[in-house]
């Protein structure tokens, strides 16, 4: 593989900036590699090679004509935006038929704060239908594969960011969360993804939107193949825009001055009530025997809470108000959900099984209003347990999944494991998810570093350590 395609971002800008390499080249070896892969993978569904190439030129004649100093932080870097956040002139459909010719006139806050930070996109990836599901699958551009296996997922709903990321045609992407959209694609994919604490960064630009509360539940970050990228993506996309009234002034911390010695570390091996597979449990451990000998303090836990982890995430969405998933798979007009499943039986439905049975279960928290604040309470306690077990200086270790990347459309049959990422994004808690080789079958293991609200760096400061220890991402194979 190409050089240029296994480094990061940061990297690949200070070769840019110290002119030892111009962006053309890179932005050139990433279109080559998208081209060589994309085929396959299905994850980049519109691109823009030929703007591409034009801004990096652009950002080659500035380079000659400005010191090193005075160049933006990603200055002539390529990267891939998801097809659910405005960029402008690339189509906006979050993956649903009746949006299928809507393109994006303008750039979201976002995607638009990475341009400015010198980042060139050059194209946008797929994505579940409206963004709802853990598979990157509709029926206006298909399905994504992994890039590891393409008989396997690469999860969603950004799914095509971590196929493409995961596969080296990018060096990092953005990517949405409200339930693990970025941290099981980069979890499958083999990659980095970080989950801000509630309300850092602006979704200004998403579709579906969200609204009241679900603006700290729906977070906008990075997936990135190296972990030093992480919270320079945060820096550059993080503070109100002024449109996303959820988003709110923290200050960000530095990843570089969090010592490991004394950092306590709790190791909540599964939520009690799903499995995780032995491989994913060893992975665990082994980051845990590793902080430990750089002076982490260990302690393991069972949180009882977490057992409630599909009612707390599902409960709490709901009263968060805001137009019905329904509503939006119609386009305005709320679904007919038992006609749309007879018309999926035949073959003539323009929606996919898994959006129809999510508006087919949404009404259930409207009709138990006793058991859904008793959910909404219960996730409350959860959350201050949480925050007390983690603490100012500490992290949680937990699974991102019960299972590596499993197979196309089993996850069907097993329908709520993605409950492991669900629930933290109620918890408006800051997740990295981390990349940890591959297992036996040549498929990438992973797990989830949580903070406390506000401790990015701490989570991202642990994530890079990791990577020094366990090497971080591990290039496919088959792409290589």
């Amino acid at each position: 593989m190409n050089r240029l395609l296994s480094l990061s971002a940061t990297a690949l800008a200070g070769l840019i900036r110290n002119r030892e390499v111009t962006s053309q080249a890179v932005v050139e070896a990433h279109i080559g590699q998208i081209q060589r892969v994309n085929g396959t993978l299905n994850a980049v569904v519109k691109e823009r090679f030929d703007a591409a190439r034009d801004e990096a030129r652009s950002a080659d004649a500035r380079t000659k004509n400005v010191s090193p100093g005075e160049l933006p932080v990603f200055h002539g870097v390529p990267c891939t935006i998801k097809e659910a956040a405005r960029l402008a002139g690339m189509p906006h459909s979050s993956g649903l038929v009746a949006r299928a010719s809507v393109v994006a006139a303008k750039d979201g806050t976002a995607a638009a704060r990475l341009r400015a930070a010198g980042a060139i996109p050059l194209g946008v990836t797929n994505i579940s239908e409206l963004c709802m599901w853990m598979e990157s699958n509709n029926r206006v551009y298909g399905l994504t594969r992994n890039p590891y296996d393409a008989a396997r997922t690469a999860g969603g709903s950004s799914g095509g960011e971590g196929s493409i990321v995961g596969a080296g045609g990018s060096p990092f992407g953005l990517g949405s969360d409200i339930g693990g959209s970025i941290r099981m694609p980069a979890f499958f994919n083999g990659v980095f993804g970080h989950k801000p604490t509630g309300g850092l960064v602006p979704s200004t630009g998403s579709y579906p939107d969200a609204a009241a509360r679900a603006l700290r539940y729906l977070t906008t970050g990075p997936i990135a193949r190296r972990a030093e990228d992480l919270m320079p993506f945060l820096r550059v996309v993080a503070g109100p825009d002024g449109e996303d009234v959820g988003c709110r002034t923290l200050s960000l911390g530095d990843p570089s001055a969090v010592s490991l010695e004394g950092l306590t570390v709790v190791h909540v091996v599964d939520n009690g009530r799903i499995a995780v597979a032995e491989d994913l449990k060893a992975a665990q451990r082994r980051c845990l025997y590793h902080l430990a000998s750089r002076g982490a303090h260990i302690k393991e836990a069972r949180v009882e809470g977490l057992k409630q982890s599909l009612e707390i995430w599902s409960s709490m969405l709901a009263e968060a108000g805001g137009r019905t998933f329904s509503d939006f798979l119609g386009n305005g007009t709320p679904i007919r959900t038992v006609p749309s499943l007879a018309r999926w039986a035949a073959r003539r439905s323009p929606y996919t099984l898994p959006a129809i049975a999510l508006a087919l279960v949404e009404p259930f928290a409207k009709i138990m209003p006793a058991h859904t604040r008793k959910m909404i309470a219960l996730g409350e306690q959860l959350r201050d347990e949480l925050v007390e077990l983690i603490g100012d200086n500490g992290v949680m270790l937990y699974p991102p999944y019960t299972t590596v990347a499993p197979k196309h459309q089993w996850p069907m049959a097993s329908p709520f494991n993605w409950v492991y990422t669900a629930v933290l994004n109620v918890m408006e808690l800051p997740v990295t998810q981390v990349p940890l080789g591959l297992n036996d079958d040549g498929l990438p293991l992973g797990v989830q570093v949580v903070g406390a609200h506000g401790n990015d760096h701490v989570t991202i400061a642990v994530a890079m350590e990791l990577e020094r220890a366990f090497g971080g991402w591990v290039p496919p194979k088959m792409w290589s």
